[in-house]
């Protein structure tokens, strides 16, 4: 029988934890702090993307990190124009307020790595080419992950 005596959440809390493990690789051992980490770059990039797209990206993330991924998401107000890689990192920063001082671009580099490692690279290609090219260069290929 599972922890929970639910196998679809048992199934995410270990997914998750591994997604926050390799996160805590790059930024430190505070599972607390990597949740925000990937929480807030997750709702940059969300509410970059268009409704359709933000959409197609959440049905690949855990269940958890699916419900983190909507929390405060508001779809009229989609997508958002973050034109440069400093309008993108000021909106991570502005989403990690609350915890300890972490380098934003470290951030967002940290959780586009683990996206493209665990999510599928088509997906994930759709996703990074939709976004402004400075941005862009700091997720690795998908392609070349897998």
């Amino acid at each position: 029988m599972s922890a929970s005596g639910v196998a679809a959440f048992d199934k995410t809390l270990q997914v998750t934890n591994t997604w926050l493990d390799d996160i805590m690789k790059q930024q430190g051992p505070d599972r607390q702090v990597a949740w925000h980490i990937l929480g807030a770059v997750l709702h940059t990039i969300r509410d970059r993307l268009p409704a359709d797209l933000s959409a197609h990206l959440a049905a690949q993330l855990p269940l958890l990190v699916r419900g983190a991924y909507y929390e405060q998401y508001e779809p009229s107000k989609q997508p958002m124009r973050l034109h440069s890689l400093d309008e993108f990192l000021t909106q991570v920063k502005e989403e990690l307020a609350f915890t300890r001082p972490v380098d934003a671009k470290d951030a967002v580099q940290t959780v586009f790595g683990v996206l493209s490692h665990y999510l599928d690279p088509g997906q994930v290609a759709k996703v990074r080419e939709s976004l402004p090219e400075d941005i862009r260069a700091l997720w690795p290929d998908p392609h070349s992950r897998h």
